[in-house]
């Protein structure tokens, strides 16, 4: 089962984010995508687990839908973006 950083750990490790993205989805949604991740999980034979290419890697778990559909989770998810992470824009670049 994957572990869940809470924000103090986050906070801790990483310092404080600039922002965080919930990740939310319907029932539906989370039933095909706990399948797709089943079956990744099942012909590896638990070796390797499956994420969204989201920009970033968002690394979610078949446990992680389960506790979110039981309402033990507020979120599917979150994805947390630190000051390193952003990049400015200039306008004399490219």
């Amino acid at each position: 089962m994957s572990e869940r950083m809470t924000m103090p750990e986050v906070l801790k490790e990483f310092g404080t984010p600039l922002l965080r993205l919930d990740v939310h989805a319907t029932r539906t949604e989370c039933e095909r995508l706990r399948e797709k991740l089943q079956a990744v999980r099942d012909v590896s034979h638990g070796e390797e687990t499956g994420y969204l290419d989201i920009e970033c890697k968002l690394f979610i778990d078949v446990d992680d839908i389960d506790r979110y559909l039981s309402g033990e989770l507020d979120t599917l998810g979150e994805i947390y973006a630190f000051p390193e992470d952003i990049k400015a824009y200039r306008g004399d670049e490219g």
